[in-house]
């Protein structure tokens, strides 16, 4: 799997550099800027670009911003944006035009080099990977009477397990139970949710962007 990658930081870069190619990925561009990126892309055509959040030269959104301009030229790229603290605007400004092959994830969770390939792997496939430390503060946050006031307590752990971009095999496999029984809370959440039939991952997108936009 091609990945291309971009951070200012040559330390940072070359260590997650290596530590991808150590999980089995061929990382066949690094650049230094957010435009850097977007040309790496557009000439080795990987399946994800990994960017860092804040990228010259204002440090501020750069590595969003190159994020949505990837997503918008070659929608057949995942992108996983890399940050230092979880920052749930940014992260909604990069999730408010879909789910689907894109990611969100703390730095610190790099070191867990199996989750952090897991993630990038479901982001190359079309799914999401979204830090857990995002997930809680949306759901953390006051919202307005509606459908989420129904779900109960199990169905919003499986709803956040959802988020992170989880199959349900992995949410079973995370809350120690079995996938009928997950199964039985995902569709009980799109009755509460109010989310007409469709294809079942089109239905989880839905789900997801409904919690995260409340």
């Amino acid at each position: 799997m091609r990945v291309v990658l971009a951070d200012d930081t040559m330390l940072l870069r070359e260590g997650v550099a290596l530590l991808l190619a150590e999980a089995g990925f061929d990382v066949v561009g690094q650049a230094e800027t957010g435009e850097g990126l977007i040309e790496s892309v557009g000439e080795h055509h990987p399946e994800v670009a990994i960017v860092d959040l804040r990228m010259p030269p204002t440090h501020t959104d750069e590595g969003i911003q190159a994020a949505l301009k990837i997503r918008e030229q070659h929608p057949d790229v995942g992108v996983m944006v890399l940050s230092q603290h979880a920052d749930v605007g940014l992260a909604m400004k990069l999730l408010d035009r879909g789910t689907e092959g894109v990611g969100y994830m703390l730095k610190d969770r790099v070191a867990d080099l199996d989750d952090f390939a897991d993630a990038i792997r479901r982001v190359a496939n079309g799914g999401s990977a979204l830090d857990p430390s995002i997930v809680s503060q949306l759901l953390s946050k006051r919202r307005d009477t509606g459908p989420m006031d129904d779900i109960t307590p199990r169905e919003r752990e499986v709803l956040e397990l959802m988020g992170e971009g989880r199959s349900n095999r992995g949410i079973a496999e995370q809350l120690v139970v079995t996938p009928a029984a997950i199964e039985k809370h995902v569709t009980s959440i799109f009755v509460k949710l109010g989310i007409p039939q469709a294809t079942e991952d089109h239905r989880r997108v839905l789900a997801v962007l409904t919690f995260l936009r409340r």
